[in-house]
């Protein structure tokens, strides 16, 4: 049951065949099985999971279910204030950082009935380095393998069945880069569809928070649950919210899918590409027709526009313990942070202005078509615990596996986006593409990858673990 989709153990939980209660238990002693080695988890809540899957089972029995989460259990990256437990971003400044309120996405999900099993690990700040007090996530198909950057806690755990689905954030592609690492399910909103309220800032413009899930289905239903206007947010969008399964099944017949072949395959894995190819001829098939455009050039110099940005405002959102606690930082974050200081606001007001120029074209591209289909950010890659413990420069030469440029876009312009699985290498190794869609076309773009799920059985490939 623990690789089952998440919609599938919802309607076993309405009738009452699965309790919410066994349920979290078989969850929780999977974690404590496989986690010791996996390090997906920075805190397990058990006891807090217990009680609320006691209300829950609760609630159901005397007939109120409030929906598809209703007792199910999942995790949140630990990023997401949890009131009275401790959030620490993989920050050794917080390390001991107790919040007394809960952020608007952890209220959603109590609201809508979700267990939440614990905060799950990621890189310190939610940057590109791990402090070295805290647990680096181990990537289920491989050891040796990048777990994807900072949601990685978030992808490995989903991938193992650790949870049944979890929350992430994106502020450069770390919602994408450990579906890709870790073969599940990544769906990156608009920015501003779900609040930030509550959770640690790494850059305040580019920064969203999104579900992973091992099936699409899985994760639009924890993008319905936590997305939403919150005056606690001056981002927050009022654009209402759709009910993601009503129109799920719409289909792909009249469907326009973007391809820019230049933009999806430069530099791109051979295999990759092959694999997004037989995506197309799947999409034609189910009724989509697949249009040429030119998405707008995304070179180095947008890239270190956007480290000019993040970093500038990283170290702005830091402000109350960097430079002063600089020595508590890890290698990579004081070091990033340190980049930041050395921005200036004339460097990020033109940093700003070229992002402004490229969104303005990028959108455009987006606002023509139903999707845009290009790669998830690059393929699963080797990379040694000492280097992602490791400073700055240490970690440069790893930058080249990681293919921004698919990634960084629909951060700079705000654009939805969902990556989710297409083929294996020869290893068995998931490859991974994804869906770039318009503001606010959350809906769609799940019509679309649900649609190519639903066609294909790369969904139901699990790690060896």
């Amino acid at each position: 049951m623990h690789y089952s989709s998440l919609i599938d153990v919802a309607k076993q939980i309405e009738a009452m065949e699965v309790s919410p209660v066994d349920l979290t238990k078989m969850t929780l002693d999977r974690i404590a099985s496989l986690d010791p080695h996996l390090r997906s988890y920075a805190t397990v809540m058990t006891q807090q999971a217990l009680a609320a899957a006691r209300t829950a089972e609760q609630e159901i029995r005397s007939g109120t279910y409030r929906g598809p989460l209703h007792g199910i259990p999942i995790a949140v990256k630990d990023l997401c204030y949890t009131r009275g437990i401790r959030t620490m971003g993989g920050l050794g400044v917080l390390a001991d950082f107790v919040p007394d309120h809960d952020a608007t996405v952890i209220a959603k999900l109590a609201e809508a009935g979700a267990i939440i099993l614990g905060k799950l690990n990621l890189t310190e700040g939610a940057m590109a380095g791990y402090h070295p007090d805290f647990g680096l996530p181990i990537n289920p198909w491989g050891a040796q393998l990048w777990a994807g950057a900072s949601s990685s806690g978030s992808g490995v755990a989903t991938a193992a069945g650790l949870c049944f689905a979890s929350l992430g954030s994106d502020t450069g592609g770390s919602i994408r880069f450990p579906a890709m690492a870790n073969g599940v399910v990544g769906l990156k909103p608009t920015y501003g569809r779900v609040s930030r309220y509550g959770v640690l800032s790494l850059a305040e413009s580019l920064d969203h928070v999104g579900p992973l899930a091992r099936r699409v289905a899985d994760a639009a239903v924890v993008f319905e649950a936590i997305a939403g206007f919150d005056p606690n947010d001056l981002t927050s969008l009022a654009d209402p919210v759709p009910n993601m399964l009503k129109e799920l099944n719409r289909g792909l017949k009249g469907a326009q899918i973007g391809f820019d072949r230049d933009y999806a395959t430069k530099g791109v894995d051979p295999g990759l590409v092959a694999s997004i190819g037989i995506a197309l001829g799947v999409l034609e098939e189910l009724g989509a027709e697949i249009v040429d455009v030119n998405i707008p050039e995304f070179g180095e110099t947008h890239v270190n526009s956007w480290f000019e940005i993040c970093a500038y405002e990283a170290c702005r959102a830091h402000a109350a313990n960097y430079p002063a606690r600089a020595d508590d930082y890890g290698p990579y974050f004081r070091d990033f942070l340190g980049f930041g200081s050395e921005v200036s606001d004339e460097a990020y007001s033109q940093a700003s202005q070229l992002r402004a120029e490229f969104n303005a074209q990028f959108i455009a591209v987006l606002s023509a078509v139903d999707a845009v289909a290009c790669p998830g950010g690059g393929v699963p890659f080797p990379v040694s615990a000492e280097i992602q413990y490791g400073d700055m420069a240490n970690f440069d030469p790893t930058m080249q596996n990681i293919q921004m440029q698919h990634t960084v876009p629909a951060d700079f312009a705000g654009t939805p986006t969902i990556s989710l699985p297409c083929g294996t290498n020869e290893d068995g190794i998931p490859y991974t593409f994804q869906f770039l869609g318009a503001h606010l076309t959350e809906s769609r773009l799940c019509q679309i990858a649900h649609a190519y799920e639903e066609a294909t059985e790369w969904h139901a490939r699990c790690p060896p673990v």
